[in-house]
């Protein structure tokens, strides 16, 4: 319930907040309430990675990519991620989780999603995501580069990045 009051909330706050390029990092406000909080009173490491979910949809939205991805029958889904805690968010914190496109592969589109409290940073993710077909099948990337209006010129995976997925996919055989 409390992420979807939260979704709410982000849908209309929305209206009233600035649009932005696929291309552009959306910043999302967010407050530690009590029901985010583990036995140890910070931020339970789940609620970080529900809370990128809807950063996501933040940039989606404001970017107007959402609605393209409904006119079209897609939805997306996160096929892996990997977090880094380098700080606590403790009950009533206010932070913000910073959202921006990293690049599209063959397979993949890749964000880089991070919380801060202020200048301070929190926790930093990168996700590896594609988009299905409602009629069936993944939407391919040609399709998807289409659909955003081509990538920026020079926006590359990161090497790393690319190691992360292979490394991820050979575990994932054995």
């Amino acid at each position: 319930m409390n992420l979807f009051f939260r979704l709410l909330m982000l849908m209309v706050r929305m209206r009233f907040r600035r649009r932005l390029s696929i291309w552009d990092t959306a910043r999302t406000p967010f407050r530690v309430n009590p029901l985010d909080l583990d036995v140890l009173m910070h931020m339970n490491n789940g609620r970080y990675l529900s809370i990128l979910d809807l950063g996501r949809m933040d940039l989606m939205l404001r970017s107007g990519f959402w609605k393209t991805t409904q006119e079209l029958g897609w939805y997306p889904v996160v096929a892996g991620q990997g977090i880094t805690f380098r700080k606590s968010l403790r009950l009533w914190e206010k932070f913000e989780v910073r959202t921006r496109v990293m690049g599209i592969d063959e397979a993949w589109a890749y964000m880089e999603q991070s919380f801060h409290r202020g200048d301070v940073l929190i926790a930093d993710a990168i996700v590896r995501a594609r988009f299905l077909k409602k009629t069936g099948g993944s939407v391919t990337s040609a399709e998807l580069i289409e659909a955003v209006g081509g990538v920026p010129e020079g926006l590359e995976v990161p090497a790393w990045v690319q190691d992360w997925t292979r490394d991820s996919a050979q575990h994932a055989r054995s």
